[in-house]
């Protein structure tokens, strides 16, 4: 069930922003940087970009878009 939570203007304008250029919804926007945040808080010694990629290869787990991985 969704709640309605109270934000800050400057980070209501600035989710607004982005989520424009990454073509999500305002809520979509600040819904994925609460996933980072706490991925991020989780797990201190990776990266951003570390933490997202583990995010796709979840995301295409989930939809059988698996394939091998050849090391070397």
């Amino acid at each position: 069930m969704a709640k309605a939570i109270r934000v800050s203007d400057y980070l209501a304008d600035e989710a607004k922003k982005y989520s424009r250029v990454e073509h999500r919804s305002l809520t979509g926007q600040i819904e994925h940087w609460a996933a980072i945040g706490k991925r991020a808080e989780e797990n201190p010694d990776l990266t951003y970009a570390l933490i997202k990629e583990l995010l796709i290869g979840l995301e295409e787990l989930d939809r059988n878009e698996k394939s091998e991985y050849t090391f070397g």
